[in-house]
């Protein structure tokens, strides 16, 4: 099967939370025997950022990384979608896109196109911008991949497509998995990046105030770091390293203790349930972890088995406290984790569903699907 994925970018994650399951889902789709092709802007802006602060040593060791991994990068006003789509089963189309882009390969869809077209939102802009959303002409496509349920029912609810399916983020268990390391750096790993603020003072309470009681050896990955926010990492002992590229992550984790997970705001209260790629990278490297809080309504995890939750700062302290000072915990909690990752949130798993939603319309040979919740979508 040849399958078409329109996305921000595959060669950068330089602030592209999402480029650790496209990568590891094209890889799966690749190791089975598909085709895959990948389209990408040749300006996007985290590619544009990463070159512009790092030079193109950034994409020599992605190559390396990921040898069977390759891109096309395109300008937008010479791509020409007869080439792009030719022979095409499959096309999807992430959010992060053009939106004329959007609606140009939905009408192509519409005129010529024998291929199932989905959109892919990993987002919360369906939430905190529902105007901009709602710009985004949907008409000719087959349907939405939400990352999570409640953005499968505003698809739904909004009435701009037919069908939606929930399709998880997930691991890439290639690249992320635990390795052994029994010199450790220090005693906490952070890896996030600043984003707009929405978690300011989640950090402080979360990760900033419980290293600075504890007097932690303590560490900070990311980008887009304000001044006053390194500013305070330093003054709580806490070492702000910047940028790491995505698959160093594994040997990040290796070299420390615990972790913690910090959610944006948008995430705990306009979109519960929905787990961002730092839970399942965490859980994946075997490393011990803390959230702070979020709630898993769609019962992804187990709570208290497969990492600890806090509260509050004071919580977050005492856990990361017990982890530190009882090994046999913090193995069992890590051991729990692991299992959960690879049982049901694997990069393979949401390749099966993926593969799954395209059979379903090959069995219907073009016939209606089921409308709404057909027992497929109620499992993907």
């Amino acid at each position: 099967m040849r399958i078409v994925m329109f996305y921000h970018t595959l060669l950068s994650d330089w602030n592209h939370g999402n480029a650790h399951f496209l990568r590891g889902i094209v890889s799966e789709l690749q190791s089975r025997g598909h085709q895959v092709d990948v389209f990408e802007p040749h300006d996007s802006w985290s590619l544009r950022h990463l070159l512009s602060q790092y030079g193109q040593n950034p994409l020599q060791r992605f190559h390396e990384a990921y040898p069977g991994l390759k891109s096309t990068r395109y300008d937008l006003e010479r791509l020409d979608l007869n080439d792009a789509l030719e022979d095409a089963d499959l096309v999807i189309v992430h959010e992060w896109n053009d939106r004329g882009l959007i609606r140009r390969i939905g009408e192509y869809r519409q005129r010529l196109g024998s291929y199932r077209l989905l959109f892919h939102d990993t987002h919360h802009r369906m939430v905190t911008a529902p105007d901009t959303m709602g710009t985004f002409d949907l008409s000719g496509y087959d349907g939405v991949l939400a990352c999570g349920e409640i953005l499968r029912e505003l698809y739904i609810e909004s009435g701009r497509v037919r069908h939606a399916w929930v399709w998880h983020e997930a691991a890439d268990t290639r690249i992320f998995r635990p390795l052994a390391n029994s010199d450790k750096d220090g005693d906490l790993i952070w890896i996030g990046n600043w984003g707009d603020g929405e978690r300011a003072e989640e950090l402080n309470e979360f990760l900033i105030q419980p290293c600075r009681t504890l007097s932690l050896t303590a560490r900070v990955h990311g980008v887009r770091y304000p001044v006053d926010a390194v500013h305070q990492l330093a003054d709580a002992g806490i070492d702000y390293a910047g940028w790491l590229p995505n698959f160093q992550v594994p040997e990040a984790f290796a070299r420390y203790r615990t972790t913690v997970h910090i959610p944006r705001r948008p995430y705990v209260e306009a979109l519960p349930g929905i787990p961002t790629i730092r839970i399942f990278e965490a859980l994946a490297c075997g490393i011990p972890l803390v959230c702070s809080p979020w709630e898993d309504v769609e019962g992804l995890f187990e709570p208290g088995e497969d990492f600890l939750v806090a509260n509050d700062g004071e919580e977050m302290t005492r856990h990361l406290r017990s982890l530190l000072c009882d090994p046999e915990l913090a193995c069992e909690l890590a051991r729990h984790g692991l299992e959960t990752i690879r049982n049901r949130h694997t990069c393979a798993h949401r390749a099966d569903e993926l593969l799954a939603i395209q059979g379903a319309f090959e069995e219907k040979k073009g016939d209606e699907v089921t409308e709404s919740t057909s027992s497929l979508e109620q499992t993907v």
